[in-house]
């Protein structure tokens, strides 16, 4: 697994060096989210949740992860990791791909979160997908989304 990610990340490089960076594409749309306590924490003081999401627009599907957070959520400040399962339809391609985050919360600063497309995780017509994928809050708590994302090439 190990040399199959050098590789790949290798390739990725190599495109990039050469000037033939790949073409994304973008997708948008809104999404709804269930965050549930596991009942499982690994120690006190950090939190294991399932993550459920109902996602729409470009991206058409179901997500099914588990988060581990820890922090002081009253005062505003933490951390949290997760991995998803997402399974759906994009851009007319079915199959599955995991979604690996890691985040941060400081008062005052601007919210710290990235959420990338797990290398080689990518199942049926969606083999090979990789990008980024970012989740947009509005004041409201309404939940959508932007993802930047390419296939890589065999």
């Amino acid at each position: 697994m190990r040399k199959l990610l050098i590789a790949a990340a290798l390739s990725l490089s190599t495109t990039l060096l050469q000037g033939q960076s790949p073409a994304m594409n973008h997708a948008t749309g809104t999404f709804e989210v269930k965050v549930m306590p596991t009942g499982h924490d690994p120690e006190p003081t950090i939190s294991s949740l399932s993550i459920d999401k109902q996602i729409h627009g470009d991206l058409e599907a179901t997500t099914k992860g588990e988060m581990l957070a820890a922090g002081d959520q009253k005062a505003g400040l933490g951390g949290y990791v997760a991995i998803e399962r997402v399974t759906g339809k994009l851009s007319g391609r079915i199959g599955t791909f995991a979604l690996m985050h890691s985040g941060t919360m400081v008062p005052g600063q601007p919210y710290d979160l990235k959420i990338i497309v797990v290398p080689g995780s990518g199942t049926g017509d969606l083999s090979g997908i990789y990008g980024t994928f970012h989740i947009i809050i509005d004041s409201a708590g309404k939940h959508s989304y932007t993802f930047d994302y390419a296939f890589s090439t065999k």
